[in-house]
């Protein structure tokens, strides 16, 4: 099978799944051809049956501001027609679902009959397509997708209520090599990050507002007032300097560790023993399933799909976001009784190797390419 994979080469969830998942498919003899602005960032190394197609922005002094979407739309066009694609698979609503249509469109009118899949990863349907200029281009751009789906219930129904969209979403849930990201022995780190046999607390994410990386430093504040902690934060984005401020505000700039953007996580991850997700908003949870998979209990908020991935009172434990007592009181209970950790830290592992390795997710794109090339 010939598959066009568009996404963001970011550090973001939906060009992470993207990138792996077109890695994956591409170990399996799939011919995988990512399209997009920039070599996707997990792409550390040459795989063998991956091709990279960079999207060539005009810079022509009539346009004030890039056309990216059209650019998009004109590579798709070129790697469609001269690389034989069976199917164009792209990440994120906004704007290459949009791009892809129009592609196909064009194509058409060439005989050509190429099948669009339209992956929606959160933000592009909870907050930025929910924008009025954008909602009746996102909905558009989702009906007349060949095959649409999402990475939870959560953000299928939410997709299905505010779009008023009658459409047959498939739910594939985000997936990890759980063979990559494991429990592992890290104590020159933990000796480094803590001296003193200090509890490590992790969070990762691209610090934007509604991830309150903030409420981490907080929740360690109130640790620390039980237990010995330090927190690891890993990544960077508009909150930071917001953060670093509070650290030192609150006199913890020597427990509160920005380790900035880093790409091996699964060597940073296992050193930790709690990991926080405190979100305002989460449409699955990638970053909390990575610890998880490194036998990390997980204290999330409760919001979006994260009740679909970290199991209360077994995997790690949930509250209202915000509520940065009752994650702190969570955290103190876990780290303070070593058989109940010990538990915790089993079940997380176990949910991620039973649930959601590549190995029982990648079968069900494969599936759902056939199923979606098979109708006419």
């Amino acid at each position: 099978m010939k598959i066009g994979i568009t996404c963001y080469p970011t550090y973001g969830g939906s060009g992470v799944v993207a990138t792996e998942l077109g890695k994956a498919l591409a170990e399996k003899g799939h011919e995988v051809h990512f399209i997009s602005y920039a070599f996707p960032h997990r792409l550390h190394h040459f795989v063998d049956n991956i091709y990279y197609h960079e999207v060539e922005i005009s810079n022509y002094p009539l346009f004030e501001h890039s056309l990216y979407s059209l650019s998009l739309a004109s590579k798709m066009l070129e790697v469609i027609e001269f690389e034989e694609l069976d199917l164009l698979h792209v990440h994120y609503a906004i704007p290459h679902a949009t791009s892809a249509y129009l592609a196909k469109q064009i194509v058409k009118k060439r005989n050509s009959n190429i099948k669009v899949i339209t992956t929606l990863h959160g933000t592009d349907i909870t907050l930025v397509g929910l924008e009025p200029s954008f909602l009746p281009l996102v909905k558009f751009s989702i009906e007349e997708s060949d095959g649409v789906t999402a990475v939870s219930k959560f953000l299928k129904e939410t997709t299905l209520t505010n779009y008023s969209i009658e459409k047959d979403i498939k739910v594939i849930y985000n997936f990890i090599d759980t063979a990559l990201f494991k429990p592992t022995n890290h104590d020159k780190m933990r000796k480094k990050i803590a001296p003193n046999g200090e509890k490590i607390l992790m969070h990762t994410s691209n610090f934007r507002v509604v991830k309150r990386v903030a409420d981490t430093i907080k929740i360690l504040k109130l640790v620390k007032n039980e237990i010995p902690a330090k927190l690891i934060l890993v990544g960077d984005g508009p909150d930071r300097s917001e953060c670093e401020r509070l650290s030192r505000e609150l006199n913890m700039q020597n427990d509160v560790i920005f380790l900035g953007k880093q790409d091996g996580l699964e060597e940073i991850l296992p050193c930790g023993d709690l990991f926080l997700m405190p979100s305002q908003s989460e449409s699955f949870g990638l970053a909390a399933l990575e610890a998880m998979s490194c036998g990390l209990p997980v204290i999330s908020s409760s919001v979006g799909g994260l009740p679909e991935l970290n199991m209360h009172n077994k995997t790690g434990f949930i509250a209202e976001f915000g509520d940065i007592e009752r994650m702190a009181s969570y955290a103190v209970s876990l780290l303070g009784n070593e058989k109940k950790y010990n538990i915790f830290s089993e079940n997380a592992r176990s949910r991620a190797v039973e649930n959601f390795d590549k190995n029982l997710i990648i079968p069900q794109y494969e599936e759902y390419y056939k199923k979606i090339l098979a109708e006419k």
